[in-house]
């Protein structure tokens, strides 16, 4: 009888003929590889989660292979399995819905990703307001995506994967984001462009404190306090594309970064609640940053099917 490694405890590795993802035996160059993928999908539509997985050495058939991490631990995953924890670890916490509503249309619906995810131990749900659920990675599901990154040059920019909520005040705004991505990942995709990665406002924000912090770095005299300048915070800024006024930095939600016609470009989301009053409210609208009316309770209240909805130039003023 043929041995079907669904029915095999992944967990039990004795004697066994472990598939690794990254041992790939394919003699195309893995942007060749990548463009072929392209043109495997769906060809009534574009999966704007496929941005995430891109440079990632997981699996993308139909069936569930066996993938292992850097410490040999096995797991069950296929196609629609890698798209989901690639997608929920750049955006750190997805709303359970949100994520649903990006499955692919072709995928069997009887095959629940988010909950073998979870009995896999690489995902699990957090509760928002309105007895809804979002999603966040554990650390093997980082662990996971790390251990399966697939070599590029070092001057290449990679997508950076979280685990779990760093943020519990934020929960409910912050598991819109992926939806807001969805908004905006479709209107640049209508232009031609290609996404390359999200970048979190944690991501910005360590970096920008990392350059604050680097005259002290090593320093057993240093109070901890930085040295910097206004002037150049303000540089700073100005060679990140971040708006500086009111004597700081500002820093959207997310950015997304893209090429269009040949050139690296960029689009910062902030993703507006109803908490969002008066002067921080103006301070985002005030920024320039491309914002998206988040669901405010995850009751809706806005256009989209996803909670929430796509910029309006005027619908910061809202907010003041």
């Amino acid at each position: 009888m043929d041995f079907d490694p669904r029915d095999y405890d992944s967990r039990d590795r004795d004697d066994f003929d472990i598939y690794d993802a990254r041992w790939l035996d394919d003699p195309r160059d893995p942007d060749d590889r990548d463009r072929d993928f392209e043109r495997d999908r769906d060809p009534r539509g574009h999966d704007p989660r496929d941005a995430f997985v891109e440079g990632l050495e997981l699996l993308r058939g139909l069936e569930r292979e066996l993938v292992q991490d850097e410490r040999e631990n096995l797991y069950e995953l296929n196609r629609e399995d890698s798209r989901m924890l690639a997608t929920i670890g750049s955006f750190r916490v997805v709303a359970e819905r949100d994520l649903e509503t990006a499955r692919d249309p072709d995928w069997d619906p009887r095959d629940d990703t988010l909950e073998h995810l979870r009995d896999e131990g690489l995902i699990r749900f957090v509760a928002i307001d309105s007895g809804e659920r979002a999603v966040t990675l554990t650390e093997d599901g980082r662990d996971l995506l790390e251990s399966n990154r697939r070599e590029r040059d070092e001057d290449d920019e990679r997508q950076e994967f979280h685990a779990e909520v760093s943020r519990p005040r934020e929960l409910e705004h912050d598991s819109q984001l992926f939806a807001a991505y969805v908004e905006v990942e479709g209107r640049l995709r209508d232009q031609g462009a290609d996404v390359e990665r999200v970048i979190l406002e944690i991501d910005l924000r360590r970096e920008y404190q990392e350059w604050l912090q680097e005259h002290n770095k090593g320093n057993p005299n240093s109070d901890g306090r930085p040295d910097r300048d206004a002037r150049e915070i303000e540089a700073w800024a100005r060679d990140h594309d971040l708006p500086y006024f009111d004597e700081r930095v500002h820093f959207p939600d997310f950015r997304i970064e893209y090429e269009l016609d040949g050139r690296d470009r960029h689009e910062d989301v902030e993703v507006m609640s109803e908490h969002y009053r008066g002067a921080y409210a103006g301070s985002k609208a005030q920024a320039g940053f491309t914002c998206y009316r988040g669901g405010g309770g995850r009751g809706g209240g806005g256009g989209s099917n996803t909670g929430g909805s796509p910029f309006d130039p005027g619908f910061a003023e809202e907010f003041l």
